[in-house]
């Protein structure tokens, strides 16, 4: 079966970032023991490369902030869209989405989307 990935990328405030941390560490955990492949979520490091758009630019950050970018690899589109509404529906989910934890970052500045896998090696 051919795998899927769910892909973001954010901005968040450098002050954030160990809270955003821990939510994702959380999160993360979740979504393993829910059915997800691989979960990953990196920091933003060598980001200006000239003649290239950078991912800064790409995820309209400010200097006060950084670049999260992650994905989700799922066994397939279907298990994805299962594992995604079972991670919604999860208590321990809600109660994160419930603490106030969510202005950690603006989701509407965030960019999002599901990827078919063109090479996989």
């Amino acid at each position: 079966m051919e795998r899927y990935v769910d892909g973001f990328l954010l901005p968040i405030a450098k002050d954030k970032v160990s809270k955003y941390k821990e939510i994702a560490q959380k999160s993360s955990q979740i979504w393993k023991e829910l059915g997800a492949l691989e979960y990953y979520e990196c920091i933003g490091d060598d980001l200006d490369i000239e003649e290239m758009v950078s991912f800064k630019k790409a995820a309209n950050a400010s200097e006060e902030e950084v670049v999260i970018f992650s994905w989700i690899v799922y066994e397939s589109k279907e298990q994805r869209d299962k594992i995604n509404e079972a991670v919604m529906n999860d208590p321990r989910m809600k109660e994160m989405m419930e603490s106030g934890d969510q202005d950690l970052f603006d989701y509407r500045r965030m960019a999002y989307g599901g990827f078919k896998i063109l090479v996989n090696l």
